[in-house]
């Protein structure tokens, strides 16, 4: 699905592009929206930074198509499972009170990918249990952007990067980020990598329509957050207790 070099051979950098401390104000509120749940499935979890804050409420099962994301993971959440597998497709053959998407979902970059997603979410759905989605962007609220950021580590390695969203054409269903890395070794040697990532895009009424067609009572959450930028609008689906 991601094909994608930094999710794969150069996820050791992860943890200096995208540090687990920023990740602690957006899973604190994801928390507050799944504060009923005991058990709780996340898929596409990645490096596992939401993970690491999460875990302090719920009891976790990690799912990411990635096996060096989820060896990332397993590095700062050891006591947790970890199981490989693609968001549209993986049966793991039990429920849980619910289920946690991060931004992973912005790669369902066609309504069809989407609407697989939502089917596994809810597959594993307990009844009356709920399940959370949390799209980078809306097609209502999706603006061009350009960001930067990473650290130095403590072993002598530091990373750096640029990254520039915008969205080639409106009338389809993604958009492009342009990323460009800088990776320093704890040698000096320092590499340059450049990836596209395409994304998908969605009118919020197209996620709450494709929420209700897989059987999720749906509604949309604005965000609340003190961080420097827009809130995101958050999807909720909740599985009826008589299904």
């Amino acid at each position: 699905m991601s094909g994608h070099r930094f999710y794969q051979d150069l996820a050791p950098w992860w943890p200096l592009i995208s540090r687990v401390d920023d990740y602690a104000a957006e899973a604190g509120f994801a928390a507050t929206l799944l504060r009923d749940a005991n058990t709780v499935l996340e898929l596409g979890s990645g490096g596992g930074h939401n993970a690491v804050h999460l875990k302090e409420h719920f009891a976790l099962t990690l799912v990411d198509l990635e096996p060096d994301m989820l060896a990332e993971s397993r590095k700062i959440n050891p006591e947790l499972t970890h199981i490989q597998g693609d968001m549209r497709t993986v049966r793991l053959g039990e429920q849980f009170d619910a289920v946690f998407v991060h931004d992973a979902i912005d790669y369902m970059t066609t309504e069809a990918h989407l609407r697989q997603a939502l089917e596994t979410a809810f597959v594993h759905t307990k009844p009356g249990g709920s399940a959370l989605f949390v799209p980078d962007a809306t097609a209502e609220s999706f603006r061009p952007e350009t960001d930067h950021g990473g650290v130095d580590g403590a072993d002598g390695r530091a990373a750096r990067y640029l990254s520039w969203s915008y969205d080639p054409d409106p009338d389809d269903t993604t958009t492009l980020t342009e990323y460009a890395f800088l990776l320093r070794d704890a040698d000096g040697r320092t590499t340059a990598v450049h990836e596209t990532h395409e994304t998908g895009l969605y009118p919020t009424a197209t996620w709450l329509r494709l929420l209700r067609e897989t059987g999720f009572v749906a509604r949309a959450v604005i965000e609340e957050t003190d961080e420097d930028r827009p809130p995101r609008t958050l999807l909720v689906g909740l599985s009826p207790d008589g299904r």
